[in-house]
């Protein structure tokens, strides 16, 4: 079984509208990790590197914020 979409399906979800707020309440629900990188350059000079990796995760009883004061 594969993850990716068949083009009939692609198709069907393209005419599809999703409000931002179902979408966002979808992905919060397992969690989400984003990860990137940015490099800010001059004249082929690395000027300033950002790697950004977060786990965004919904915070419930079972699952407790890990920084409280």
């Amino acid at each position: 079984m594969s993850g990716a979409l068949d083009e009939e399906d692609a198709r069907a979800l393209a005419g599809r509208e999703v409000a931002l707020i179902d979408l966002l309440d979808r992905l919060l629900q397992g969690g989400v990790v984003l990860a990137g990188d940015l490099v800010l350059s001059i004249a082929d000079v690395d000027l300033v590197r950002i790697d950004l990796r977060a786990v965004i995760a919904p915070v419930d009883a079972e699952h407790p914020a890990p920084l409280l004061p």
